[in-house]
């Protein structure tokens, strides 16, 4: 069952990959992770929440243990698309900041780029549930997956992978 859900992460990955992008410019990022990796983020997100003092990463961290793959999608160096139209709270894009880290994610990101972001998890969504996959966005995946340098993104969600007789996803 694992390499089925590894199949369908992969098949996600093009999915989020051949969505459409603002202005045609393509910044996000993918990674498929399973197994040790897998098992590893699900320990470090439990850490995290402990540490931070942060709600739900155990939560979440329970449902990344139930998976059997996840899909890591975030976005890396988005430059503003040029629009000038001051959705991400700058006048014009030539005023926002270069990107900083902060406590979770670097930004500020130009809107439209995030918006292309959850085009891509949308996107990668839909085709595992064409798959019948379970699977639900987590941004608190997308934290530690950066902090630990699973991801090459700075920000990003997982799309954790579940085939089960149960969602773990659904209610919880």
């Amino acid at each position: 069952m694992e390499d089925a859900l590894e199949l369908v992460a992969q098949l996600m990955e093009i999915s989020a990959r051949t969505a459409p992008k603002a202005v045609g410019k393509d910044f996000v990022v993918t990674k498929v992770v399973a197994g040790d990796d897998l098992k590893s983020l699900a320990e470090q997100m439990e850490l995290y929440g402990q540490e931070t003092g942060k709600k739900n990463y155990d939560r979440d961290a329970r449902g990344v243990a139930a998976a059997g793959a996840l899909l890591l999608v975030g976005l890396k160096d988005a430059a503003p698309c040029g629009l000038n139209c001051g959705a991400c709270g700058y006048s014009a894009c030539a005023d926002l900041p270069d990107l900083a880290e902060g406590r979770e994610f670097a930004g500020p990101i130009c809107a439209w780029r995030l918006v292309d972001l959850g085009i891509a998890l949308g996107s990668a969504a839909k085709t595992a549930s064409i798959h019948n996959v379970d699977n639900r966005i987590m941004y608190r995946i997308g934290v530690v997956a950066r902090k630990m340098g699973l991801v090459d993104a700075d920000v990003a969600c997982g799309v954790p992978l579940s085939a089960s007789g149960k969602n773990p996803y659904f209610d919880r």
